[in-house]
């Protein structure tokens, strides 16, 4: 009787002490490989850092709300940012504790009190159905934000190696700034020649092989243009002619006026000393 009493006060031991042991079954984890999962089904999910003081407050009231999550018919998840970069960015975290509700895909962020009252009224009253979505374009299957998660995980993928740089072989700091410097610069010239080489490949020039028609056309305009010019030319030589022949006739028409006006001259000139002859006699 005494051994049945104690195996019963150990299973309510278990059971009162478990969200504090850390044993809570009901209580997921999230990571890089089954985040998708959280597209299923209705989900409360907070994202903390072991560093963070706000966190460590929080983590014995979670802890006890997901005791809940199967009466409620809700998946209770933690996310610790520090192991999930990744996921971090996602989800575009920037302030911790941060807690999400989903809802078959559909996303909201939690901004009420931090208490296991708050949580399971917020469940129970469908209070999320108040609070506006998250954006599609924001969301954390969208491609922006696999942009961003991918952004995440390459700063702490540069800092782990900088730090292995730097601390276990001996690399001075500005050794280790230049040596990123270099493979950054690197890989963006290899990306942009491997950009061009397929922009050429899919979308060929038009120039390397023209069509006769292309060239059919072009050559007319161009015999086209070039009879245009010589039209003009000749039309400015044609002129050219006829100006210098209007210079020439009213050259010629000066000297024969200047020939009558001097035999006239000479003319009364004959008159006069023929007079003059005449009365002397």
């Amino acid at each position: 009787m005494a051994l049945q009493l104690l195996r019963v006060c150990a299973a309510v031991l278990m059971v009162t002490w478990r969200p504090v042991l850390g044993g809570n079954q009901q209580l997921r984890d999230i990571t890089d490989s089954n985040w998708e999962e959280i597209l299923k089904g209705e989900w409360m999910i907070e994202f903390f850092a072991p560093w963070c003081p706000a966190c460590r407050e929080l983590q014995q009231v979670w802890a006890e709300f997901a005791e809940w999550g199967e009466d409620m018919e809700i998946n209770i998840a933690k996310v610790d940012v520090t192991e999930q970069p990744g996921l971090s960015g996602r989800f575009l975290i920037l302030s911790l504790p941060t807690i999400y509700h989903c809802k078959d895909g559909v996303f909201r962020l939690y901004e009420g009190p931090r208490t296991k009252e708050d949580f399971l009224s917020f469940v129970d009253e469908k209070k999320w159905q108040d609070l506006e979505p998250i954006s599609s374009w924001l969301g954390p299957s969208s491609i922006l934000m696999k942009i961003v998660s991918g952004i995440f995980r390459l700063s702490v993928f540069t800092r782990q190696w900088h730090s292995y740089l730097t601390e276990q072989l001996g690399m001075p700091t500005w050794g280790s700034y230049i040596l990123f410097t270099l493979a950054m610069l690197s890989s963006g010239l290899l990306i942009g020649l491997l950009l061009v080489f397929i922009t050429d490949f899919v979308f060929t020039s038009r120039w390397s092989s023209p069509p006769d028609a292309y060239c059919q056309r072009s050559r007319v305009l161009k015999h086209d243009q070039l009879v245009k010019l010589l039209e003009n030319k000749w039309e400015e030589v044609d002129d050219d002619d006829e100006q210098d022949e209007s210079e020439e006739e009213n050259h010629g028409g000066q000297q024969e006026l200047r020939g009558e006006v001097v035999t006239k001259g000479l003319r009364k000139r004959v008159l006069d000393t023929e007079k003059e002859e005449e009365a002397d006699t």
